[in-house]
């Protein structure tokens, strides 16, 4: 990671951090402005890996996958973008599915990783967190204000991670000074 790369995850953190109190401060406002974040990302990653899709990945083992990836998350975009007038249980079983399944998968990446012989701890801790966070929507899924509470949970613990992973050293800078 270039300094600069370092520089932009921190400032992004901040922003996130800052953000995840906003929302806890005021859940009212916020539960729109989470809807619409999500879908905004939603659609952007999507439409980010269609034309991925269409540039590269077409000509790559594998390639219908990402196409498939790049329409199933378009289409969470817009789906996610269009729900902030439903009721907010719809909006939690949506939380909970994505907690648990990047739990899962984050599990699942960390016992790989351990069978290998890398760095799995870290990575086993996030999807157990996930998977925790799920559980708690499901015990609080009754209260108008868990979506956002869970939300900015999520970001709040993302944006660590994500200061901690720009912090650290690359492997292959290991043995070089960083300036």
């Amino acid at each position: 990671m270039t300094k600069f790369q370092r520089l932009r995850s921190i400032a992004f953190s901040i922003i996130m951090i800052l953000g995840s109190i906003i929302f806890i401060l005021d859940p009212e406002d916020g539960y729109t402005v989470v809807v619409t974040i999500l879908g905004i990302w939603l659609l952007f990653y999507g439409i980010g890996t269609l034309f991925y899709f269409f540039t590269m990945a077409r000509h790559m083992v594998g390639g219908k996958y990402i196409l498939y990836k790049g329409f199933i998350f378009t289409d969470f975009g817009y789906l996610t973008a269009s729900i902030s007038d439903i009721p907010r249980v719809y909006v939690l079983i949506y939380l909970i599915v994505i907690h648990a399944f990047a739990g899962l998968v984050e599990i699942l990446r960390a016992l790989e990783n351990h069978r290998y012989g890398a760095a799995w701890r870290a990575k086993f801790f996030h999807g157990l967190f996930d998977i925790l966070l799920a559980a708690l929507c499901i015990i609080l899924i009754k209260k108008t204000h868990t979506a956002i509470i869970v939300y900015s949970i999520g970001l709040f613990y993302s944006a660590i991670m994500r200061i901690g992973s720009a912090l650290r050293k690359d492997s292959y800078l290991a043995g070089q000074q960083i300036y």
